[in-house]
């Protein structure tokens, strides 16, 4: 079966590449390296021919307003140029609890993006993860100087790419889901917590400091960003990845 990949050389994507070619398919990476622009459209047509699945990973370059315009044009254009290849399935990767926080403009558009795919005219599986471990650097030096970093309480359950890569890889191989399928890692931290456990494994003396107002996550309350009864949860734990990422 040939399956596309859109954004087939990032984090996830490559590895989706990786793990499905292994598993004996054809699988097409598509990006702006490989001449595939999801918002102009140029190159969609060629890659698209012959493909029976397209694995939407694309990801917007902002995770500000504009990230609305990107994802509305690139799925819109993804869904046009898979309805004239006959493309029977499309898989995107989205975020648990994304429709639970429109006060972020990047979660509002990924939002749009899951509604543009279930109107769309092909069957369709939206994968929904939590926060990568992989990002966690990215969090800290949102909100640090040179002793502190400040964060939020915001509750996580936070999931390993490689985890990932094997939840969109079996349902980019299955039948449509015509639905979510909820993906988490097994732990949940308030992100303080985590930021701790973190810095502790990285040997960094920072300290943090809890503030209910630092960073994009104190947007956040509640628990809407951890796994519901339905998820999947992945086996890799924080604590064990932390202590080899580096």
């Amino acid at each position: 079966m040939k399956l596309v990949v859109i954004g087939g050389t990032g984090l996830i994507g490559s590895q989706v590449v990786q793990k499905l070619t292994a598993a004996g398919h054809e699988a097409v990476p598509a990006a702006l390296s490989t001449g595939v622009d999801v918002i102009t459209g140029t190159g969609l047509d060629q890659a698209l021919e012959g493909a029976g699945v397209v694995v939407n990973l694309a990801n917007s370059p902002t995770f500000d307003e504009a990230s609305v315009d990107f994802f509305r044009t690139s799925m819109n254009n993804l869904l046009a140029a898979g309805e004239s290849a006959g493309v029977r399935h499309q898989v995107i990767l989205s975020i648990v609890g994304v429709d639970q926080v429109p006060q972020l403009d990047y979660y509002r558009a990924k939002t749009l993006q899951e509604d543009l795919l279930r109107q769309g005219p092909t069957p369709y599986s939206i994968v929904r993860a939590t926060q990568f471990f992989e990002f966690m650097d990215a969090v800290l030096s949102e909100t640090s100087d040179d002793t502190t970093v400040r964060l939020p309480p915001t509750r996580l359950q936070p999931i390993a790419a490689a985890d990932v890569v094997d939840a969109v890889v079996d349902v980019s191989t299955g039948a449509p889901l015509q639905g979510i399928r909820n993906v988490a890692g097994p732990d949940v931290f308030p992100l303080d917590e985590l930021g701790r456990v973190t810095l502790a494994a990285q040997q960094d003396n920072r300290t943090v400091i809890t503030d209910d107002n630092a960073g994009m996550f104190a947007a956040v309350t509640g628990d809407v960003l951890t796994a519901g009864p339905d998820a999947h949860l992945a086996p890799t734990h924080y604590q064990d990845w932390i202590q080899t990422a580096r």
